[in-house]
């Protein structure tokens, strides 16, 4: 197949010092990037799809672009409920944002073209603190503009929270609250060849109102297969993965990689 591709990471929750418990995210996310580039040396970008730090501070993510900076090609990060917008800014000033300060935007890829959504919820005074996601007015319009520009170009959309259920009770407690409102949106268009979302740390794939997702495991932790109950602070440690995905035109082929834990 004469595809062009790319490479996908998600949920890679780093700190400074490993938490109780878990594996070092840097050294998982090095060994995922060799393992990556072993396989596919040939990969035109990094997606990075959110939940890029676990605490949000700018010591993570002085540790994560220590990691980005030695990645011989260029990444599109986004960020997800773990994620602060403002301290990310601080520490990739250069990382593209839309008019309004959200990290977000649009990549040309061959025939198609990729277009990064920001997920992470605006919080206001007195709003009770929450994980799950939202496209905001201003997003959605955005959005709106960017798939209208796009024309007949097929577009693949990457957010951190999936717009939809996905069958794990606690994590679609907090999935994309405008979920709904964005596939009525993306319907209107009739564009969008795929969505790629994180978020839940186990692999995903599906159509949902007739648009094909795909949702990939984390570098770090994964969620068990645990369907029932609203805890989704469930954690296992299966073996960490990142996603390879293959476009031409409006063909998308979506593979999932596990790799050797360091």
């Amino acid at each position: 197949m004469d595809a062009r591709y790319f490479i996908v990471f998600t949920d890679i929750h780093m700190t400074v010092e490993p938490r109780a418990g878990c594996p070092d995210p840097e050294a998982r996310l090095r060994a995922g990037l060799d393992h990556a580039f072993s396989v596919k040396p040939d990969a035109e970008l990094l997606l990075l799809c959110g939940d890029l730090t676990h605490h949000g501070d700018e010591a993570s993510y002085r540790r994560l672009k220590s990691v980005l900076d030695d990645v011989p090609i260029p990444v599109v990060s986004m960020l997800g409920n773990h994620d602060d917008r403002a301290a990310f800014r601080r520490v990739f000033p250069d990382a593209p944002a839309d008019e309004d300060g959200f990290v977000q935007n649009v990549t040309d890829f061959g025939d198609a073209r990729l277009i990064a959504l920001d997920t992470l919820i605006v919080r206001k005074p007195g709003d009770d603190f929450t994980h799950a996601g939202e496209l905001c007015a201003r997003r959605l319009d955005w959005l709106d503009r960017q798939l209208s520009a796009a024309g007949d170009v097929p577009c693949i959309i990457a957010m951190h929270h999936p717009p939809h259920d996905t069958g794990f009770q606690g994590m679609d407690i907090i999935k994309l609250r405008d979920g709904e409102v964005f596939h009525d949106l993306i319907a209107r268009h009739g564009n969008v060849s795929h969505v790629i979302a994180g978020h839940i740390h186990r692999t995903i794939s599906g159509t949902y109102r007739r648009t094909p997702f795909s949702i990939f495991k984390s570098p770090m932790v994964q969620m068990p297969l645990v369907f029932d109950g609203t805890d989704s602070s469930l954690e296992c440690d299966e073996p960490p993965a990142f996603g390879l995905v293959f476009v031409k035109g409006d063909t998308v082929l979506v593979h999932t990689e596990d790799f050797a834990a360091p």
